[in-house]
């Protein structure tokens, strides 16, 4: 393969974002130049194993169907860094040694066991270089609780919630626990959320409270750990957030918004992937002001969670009752979708930068990383 760049892209995973981590994973090797790379497509099923993946594999939403990791030769991850790489674990498989060895690794894994620290440190300790941040910022920014902890620690404006716990403060799916004090502080209506999750799965609006009951389920189902937040009304605004090339701040993208179509009550998953529901205005139609003021945040954001790579920084630009606006940030995306609808490509390419060129960024960013030392 002369000079080329090996390139493992891992996609799939055991979360509920399986499927949106597939499409992302296709469009992410389709904008890798075959003369530059060489992809070692590596799949993980929804329960958990890692396979070379099928040159057939589906990568897209095909009729509204949904992709998923189905078959290829079952691999490890080497965790010995003295031979960083895969492991082929079928003894009769017809593949070459050399194909197993890679030199960086594109993790396009959302959720669970893969966008929460999980993957990053079984990289760090087989070794290998990666795309993206590293194990405390991942693990902190899935965690919607501790993503508001830290941004509020630096001065960065968040919506009122609650995440529930019993009398002892210990994590509890029980609707009982959130008191009338706090109903009456968070108002109606809230979004009732897993911790621990993205793409909207396991989120419910709720409008009265005796649905209350029945989302915390929902979300229990996906993350023990619920959270209730407060309706932040205003305009939902995202910014994309690169690594700079050598020294300096980050590089903040062109913001974008998402605006919901008439009948399209909130941004859900069928709104995100499956409906033609909402548009999205890349760039946003802000002032210079407004526009300064977002790529500000979304640095400031990216630094107090010690990001490292990529981020995508979700905002509401909320009006006050007086006509001002001010920005809250709604989550913070270690791993944002790259999807062919993806806001994160496509502010970036409003700003000047292909999703060719991107994904180059990213991987030049990764393999100039310094490995910590041992110890």
């Amino acid at each position: 393969m002369g000079d080329k760049v090996r390139v493992a892209v891992v996609f799939g995973g055991r979360s509920a974002e399986h499927a949106i981590s597939c499409v992302s994973a296709g469009s992410v090797i389709g904008a890798l130049d075959p003369d530059r790379y060489e992809v070692v497509p590596v799949g993980i099923t929804a329960d958990g194993g890692w396979v070379l993946a099928d040159p057939d594999q589906r990568l897209a939403i095909t009729d509204g169907t949904l992709p998923e990791v189905s078959g290829g030769t079952a691999v490890s991850l080497v965790g010995d860094p003295a031979g960083p790489g895969l492991a082929v674990l079928d003894p009769a498989a017809a593949i070459v040694p050399a194909l197993t060895e890679v030199d960086v690794v594109f993790p396009v894994l959302h959720g669970a066991y893969g966008e929460d620290g999980t993957i990053q440190g079984l990289l760090e300790m087989a070794g290998l270089p990666y795309v993206g941040s590293g194990v405390f910022a991942s693990a902190a920014s899935m965690d919607k609780e501790f993503t508001k902890k830290l941004l509020a620690a630096a001065g960065l404006p968040q919506g009122d919630h609650v995440v529930l716990r019993d009398a002892d403060g210990a994590v509890c799916a029980d609707p009982a626990v959130l008191d009338e004090a706090a109903r009456e502080r968070l108002g109606l209506p809230v979004f009732v959320k897993p911790s621990r999750a993205g793409s909207s799965i396991g989120i419910t609006k709720v409008t009265d409270w005796a649905q209350f009951p029945s989302a915390v389920a929902t979300a229990a189902a996906v993350d023990p750990k619920v959270i209730v937040e407060a309706s932040v009304p205003g305009r939902e605004i995202e910014c994309g957030v690169l690594a700079p090339r050598g020294a300096g701040l980050p590089e903040a993208s062109l913001p974008a918004e998402i605006r919901l179509r008439p009948g399209v009550d909130w941004y859900d998953f069928s709104a995100k992937y499956l409906d033609d529901s909402v548009d999205f205005d890349v760039p946003a139609d802000l002032s210079p002001e407004q526009t300064a003021a977002v790529q500000e945040a979304s640095r400031r954001a990216y630094l107090a969670m010690d990001c490292r790579g990529l981020a995508r920084v979700d905002f509401f630009l909320a009006t006050a009752p007086d006509g001002s606006d001010h920005l809250v940030i709604n989550e913070v995306n270690t791993m944002p979708g790259f999807t062919p609808i993806s806001m994160f490509p496509r502010m970036w390419a409003a700003s000047g930068v292909t999703y060719p060129e991107l994904v180059d960024r990213l991987i030049e960013s990764a393999l100039a990383s310094v490995p910590r030392p041992a110890r």
